[in-house]
């Protein structure tokens, strides 16, 4: 069952939110971080991109980094631009994206249930990731972004989380990506309480965007209790940052896929290829779009296809070979182009679906990529389905949008 605590959140004056508040850090470079930031001393990016502090090219592992990003953080508070609350507290974070809003509950999640199997991941992580992020952790002695974790619907948690939110948010306003950012403070103890009792009954907690973050903070948790003679379970240490949203409001956008070369064969060789798999139809000029499971859009030479996975090409009662990724990987990337290894072959580059397939087409049209791919979104029940049966999905699976805003809170770890 999953345990939760309140905190005292280190935030933002209202004031200033707009001005601290940033992307992750994972979803941009330190060239456009340091553009963004341009000009804005009170920018998020200076703790978790510190390498633009230093001059460009700067390598973002070196221990000076590291240490910019511990004084940042120092110099944010001694300015006020970050301020811890006086008491511990649950909070409620909504977004908003064309037109639709998913809220979800800020809390600490506990540690252990990471090691244990409570909090459910879908995705490997790679240790050199994992490392970079640990040591962010440790140096600062908190959790400068939250993880974003789904939970199964529970009707008495969206009941409250729909009352807190009659209130006036403490923030609210919608960064330049045009996605909107409301965010409110549950201070009745009571509700507190109760919020606490019932995550204590819901059976698992699913990773769905973070898995280098979630392990990190862990792992570092995990750590200090190891250091500490006298540990005791409940130190500030044993939990780490996390937003929770009922899985049913959570949207997972495609996540295609662009291929540099058609492994030495010609596009009508690499047609056949594909028909000995596939039904291929030819669309014409118009962007297509994948129209269900199974279902694949090929851009190549200036033209779109339809790919329809033949019955008996996949594996039905397998929660990973039904999958469209795994399809896609093994029946086109793998046995045609001999792409063996998502993680490290540099001949393929994957692109989010936020981006569009208008984005495909241009990777295309450029030259830069021989042929693009898209695939049809993964559904956060077989996501579930799939941390529930103890696999992993392949990788470059999930997107999901929108990203949570940094800087809105922050935990510390004492």
């Amino acid at each position: 069952m999953a345990k939760v605590k309140p905190f005292k959140g280190i935030r933002p004056p209202r004031k200033w939110v707009e001005e601290v508040a940033s992307r992750p850090y994972d979803v941009l470079n330190s060239e456009e971080a340091r553009a963004e930031a341009d000009g804005n001393e009170k920018s998020l990016y200076h703790i978790i991109k510190p390498e633009i502090n230093f001059a460009p090219g700067t390598d973002e592992h070196d221990p000076k980094v590291y240490e910019k990003a511990v004084e940042q953080f120092n110099l944010f508070q001694e300015k006020g631009w970050l301020v811890q609350d006086e008491e511990e507290k649950y909070y409620v974070y909504a977004q908003t994206m064309n037109g639709r809003t998913q809220y979800g509950l800020v809390v600490c999640a506990n540690v252990d249930d990471y090691l244990n199997g409570v909090i459910k991941k879908h995705e490997l992580t790679r240790r050199d990731k994992e490392e970079d992020r640990m040591k962010h952790v440790r140096i600062n002695n908190a959790n400068i972004e939250p993880v974003f974790f789904a939970y199964p619907d529970n009707a008495e948690l969206n009941a409250i989380v729909a009352d807190v939110v009659k209130g006036t948010p403490e923030y609210d306003f919608t960064a330049p990506d045009g996605f909107g950012h409301h965010f409110w403070l549950i201070n009745n103890p009571a509700v507190i309480q109760r919020i606490t009792e019932l995550f204590a009954a819901i059976p698992y907690l699913y990773i769905a965007d973070g898995h280098h973050r979630t392990a990190a903070a862990a792992l570092v948790g995990a750590e200090k209790a190891r250091q500490n003679p006298h540990h005791r379970g409940d130190e500030e240490y044993n939990y780490f940052l996390a937003v929770c949203f009922p899985a049913s409001q959570l949207h997972i956008l495609d996540y295609n896929r662009v291929v540099k070369d058609l492994n030495g064969l010609s596009e009508e060789e690499f047609l056949t290829r594909l028909s000995d798999n596939f039904i291929v139809e030819k669309k014409g000029k118009e962007i297509y779009h994948p129209c269900a499971l199974h279902n694949f859009s090929l851009y190549l030479n200036g033209e779109w296809y339809s790919l329809t996975a033949k019955e008996g090409r996949y594996k039905d009662n397998d929660p990973i070979g039904v999958l469209d990724v795994t399809i896609s990987s093994d029946l086109i990337l793998r046995d045609i182009l001999d792409i063996q290894d998502l993680r490290s072959d540099k001949r393929i580059d994957f692109v989010g679906g936020i981006r569009g397939l208008e984005e495909l087409k241009r990777r295309v049209d450029s030259g830069e990529m021989k042929m693009a791919l898209a695939l049809y979104p993964v559904s956060m029940k077989q996501l579930m389905d799939i941390a529930d049966s103890g696999n992993i999905m392949p990788p470059k699976t999930t997107w999901f949008e929108p990203k949570l805003r940094s800087g809105l809170i922050i935990h510390k770890l004492s």
